[in-house]
């Protein structure tokens, strides 16, 4: 994965083959399968790539479909679904082996003035009071560092056994400071993709808070199977955001995800949601 945020700008400067048909590279990574914010960003690229000026994306939703290959590169095809005056759609195909394994429909609006209100953002302590998630497991230091450092990542609370969250109403809560651990450039496709790339590093985890597991407990297979995204208000990737999420259920093998993202001066700049395979083969 992209170990330095230069890295991360390469990863989503997408290789342009046709009019509408792109490749994605890959990273240098150890991970066994690519991983879902990477196909989900580059997907969002190409699709951004095919719309006109001043569209900007205000909903994506998207299916994962088979494990990414990490050692071949990723096509995107782009369908122009449909260009309106307000908005337009596309429809996007991420193939490996000749085979599909996601599909991205995303929606663009052009900027408009309209009634507004939101919710208050809660109260947390501020990113410098929290402990960096690689600063916590020093086992884990290595495998983050070469992974994941193009990212910030600090845990403020939750509703695990211990945890600061209450867990009475709302057994399954977790919140997250991040951002990209560097600057990004200005332009909104870079900040749309990079904040798109993050948003899937720790929304699925918050199914397994009242279980007292984690992605990587021993005998647990987690995959996300869809993921959605509205954004609300124009925000920077490399600026802290609150990921505020909850799991309101988990059943059946699968756990479901929601989260409010907020820009540390309290703006709600998004929402996003995720539903994932959540299997528990530990015996004990």
């Amino acid at each position: 994965m992209p170990s330095s945020v230069d890295e991360l700008i390469d990863l989503l400067d997408l290789e342009a083959i046709e009019d509408n048909l792109f490749r994605g590279r890959q990273p240098d990574t150890s991970m066994q399968r690519v991983f879902g914010g990477q196909v989900l960003a580059q997907s969002l690229v190409a699709a951004l790539r095919t719309v006109p000026d001043p569209f900007t994306c205000h909903s994506l939703h998207s299916y994962f479909l088979r494990p990414g290959d990490t050692k071949v590169p990723i096509i995107y095809d782009v369908e122009e679904i449909r260009d309106g005056r307000s908005f337009c759609t596309r429809r996007v195909a991420a193939r490996q082996h000749g085979r599909p394994i996601f599909y991205l429909t995303a929606n663009f609006q052009i900027p408009e003035q309209g009634l507004e209100h939101q919710d208050r953002m809660p109260q947390v302590p501020s990113p410098e009071e929290c402990v960096p998630a690689v600063g916590r497991d020093s086992s884990y230091s290595d495998t983050w560092l070469r992974e994941w450092a193009a990212l910030d990542v600090r845990p403020v609370a939750d509703s695990r056994e211990g945890g600061s969250l209450d867990p009475t109403d709302r057994p399954a809560r977790s919140q997250w400071w991040i951002r990209v651990s560097g600057a990004l450039p200005d332009d909104p496709v870079t900040q749309l993709a990079a904040f798109t790339y993050a948003s899937d590093m720790t929304l699925l985890p918050a199914a397994l808070v009242p279980h007292n597991l984690y992605i990587g407990s021993p005998g647990m297979q987690a995959a996300s199977l869809d993921h959605s995204i509205w954004f609300h208000r124009r925000f920077r990737a490399d600026q802290w955001w609150l990921y505020d999420q909850v799991s309101p259920s988990a059943s059946g093998g699968r756990g479901l995800a929601i989260a409010r993202v907020f820009s540390q001066d309290g703006q709600l700049v998004a929402s996003v949601a995720q539903e994932g395979l959540i299997r528990n083969r530990d015996p004990e």
